[in-house]
């Protein structure tokens, strides 16, 4: 008999425990629809479909938010202006924070930049001095360092008159030059040349995978030697800009006009604390200093030079909307002088090229957000700490919102009410929106514009060898950024009736 009444008790502790699992499991929220994935490694085979071309493709399978497991971790892909406009607006709050890598963190000095530092005191700090002091328009040195480093282009674009010009490292040097000047101030070629090749070492190991990003305890494997290598560049930076901080140091103690011309890492010595606290009166330490400047390098020199030889591509590729831009600047601004600041608010048409550039070729294609909390978006389940992938390349070709998405065509924006860049138009995101916008848009936003209107403006451009404006490559490379994948070569020839320098 108590054989049997255990085996009841038993039967009815089964029965309601399947039966609390069972509602559980039909209550639960479900995550958005993705590829089913493997156990423990989940979708990680797919990696080479985290690109914005890969994720924009399964978009058009699975929707425009779709997940996916890579290893322990949530991955959330955004493709539509919907969905964006929900994570960026609506749980903004949610959404604020950036996800980051095992590489990121660590060449961030652990997240105390602006760009990767999660929403919070700290990060309202960056932003405020990002945006009242490095990058406020206030600030004449950065835009006379744009003007000055655009007449140094023409110059010398001028000089190889009649031969092929690269235009991709043309305008790289360039945007370099620029932001170089405005953090630095003036400094040895060789120590740019120093800089610039801590730079590219950062470029590549931002987009490098480790396995510890997915399966923590898999880190001993490291095919691409970044336990190795992320030490390395750190300690390089470290040597280079410890130099530059010092220097500076020097220099503040021996000039006290307070009027004399302040470069970035000036501005950023007023809150420096040498003691290395970052307290209630924004002070910065040294490692603040440096994880910012590599922000203001990454986000205003390839970035810009990108977008500017996205719009020579798409204006060569289409050789009517090459004609009509050089005819509006040959109208409105003339033949007989060059092209002034004062005169690109008339230049209605160029600035629908700019405009169409950044829908095609956005600055940042996938940009990277986390969430802080669980949620749900568009009825679907997003666990805290998934990472989100805002497809902005794909959301800015939304067949629903674009006619003909894929087609450089600068006078859609002449229509009225066309879509703006600046955050409001969800299905036109170039720039973000939300908290985690660009900080930095207004000023990469007037280089673009005065590097582009001059070449324009001041040179006729034909393509080398008899090449076919159909012929010329306009394929990408996906990474921080998505350059173009060969460089753009052509032969400038002056056409202003004045003296180009």
């Amino acid at each position: 008999m108590d054989s049997i009444q255990f085996s009841v008790t038993i039967y009815a502790l089964i029965s309601l425990l399947t039966l609390f699992f069972l509602v559980a499991w039909l209550r639960r929220k479900p995550l958005p629809p993705g590829p089913m994935g493997w156990p423990i490694i989940g979708n990680m085979l797919m990696m080479d479909q985290l690109s914005h071309h890969g994720l924009a493709r399964l978009a058009e399978k699975y929707g425009g938010i779709l997940h996916l497991k890579m290893g322990y971790s949530h991955a959330i892909a955004v493709s539509s202006p919907e969905v964006a406009r929900e994570i960026l607006q609506e749980q903004d709050h949610i959404f604020a924070n950036r996800s980051t890598t095992i590489a990121i963190t660590y060449l961030t000095y652990n997240l105390v930049d602006m760009a990767f530092a999660d929403y919070g005191p700290f990060w309202r700090q960056m932003r405020k001095l990002s945006v009242m002091k490095l990058f406020s328009r206030k600030r004449a040195e950065s835009w006379d360092s744009v003007r000055d480093e655009v007449d140094a282009m023409v110059k010398s674009t001028a000089v190889n008159s009649g031969s092929p010009v690269n235009l991709g490292e043309l305008v790289f040097s360039l945007t370099h030059d620029i932001i170089y000047r405005a953090a630095f101030g003036s400094i040895s070629h060789e120590s740019k040349e120093e800089f610039i090749s801590i730079l590219q070492e950062y470029t590549k190991l931002f987009i490098a995978p480790h396995l510890a990003d997915f399966i923590p305890w898999l880190g001993f494997i490291d095919p691409a030697g970044l336990n190795t290598r992320l030490p390395a560049a750190r300690a390089a930076l470290d040597r280079f800009i410890d130099k530059v901080i010092d220097d500076h140091l020097r220099k503040r103690k021996k000039i006290r006009d307070q009027n004399a011309d302040k470069d970035m890492v000036d501005e950023m010595l007023e809150f420096y604390n040498e003691e290395g606290k970052v307290n209630e009166t924004e002070m910065l330490t040294r490692d603040n200093i440096k994880a910012i400047i590599m922000d203001i390098m990454f986000g205003g020199t390839e970035t810009v030079a990108s977008a500017i030889e996205w719009a020579l591509a798409e204006l060569m590729h289409t050789p009517e909307a090459l004609k009509r831009v050089q005819q509006e600047l040959a109208n409105v601004v003339g033949l007989e002088r060059r092209v002034e600041e004062a005169d690109l608010e008339k230049l209605t048409y160029f600035k629908c090229v700019i405009k169409e550039t950044l829908r095609l070729h956005p600055p940042i294609p996938i940009a990277p957000h986390k969430s802080s909390a669980d949620t749900t978006v568009m009825g679907y389940h997003i666990p805290k700490g998934a990472r989100v992938m805002v497809n902005v390349y794909a959301i800015n070709r939304d067949k629903n919102y674009w006619e003909d998405p894929n087609t450089f065509n600068p006078s859609r924006f002449l229509q009225n009410g066309a879509p703006d860049f600046r955050g409001s138009n969800y299905e036109f995101l170039s720039f973000g929106a939300g908290r985690r916008s660009c900080p930095g848009m207004q000023l990469g936003l007037y280089t673009m514009e005065m590097a582009l209107v001059h070449l324009l403006h001041c040179f006729t451009w034909k393509l080398p060898n008899g090449m076919k404006p159909s012929e010329i490559n306009m394929e990408d490379v996906f990474g921080l950024t998505a350059p173009k994948a060969i460089r753009l070569v052509a032969v400038p020839t002056p056409r202003l009736s004045c003296p180009l320098y």
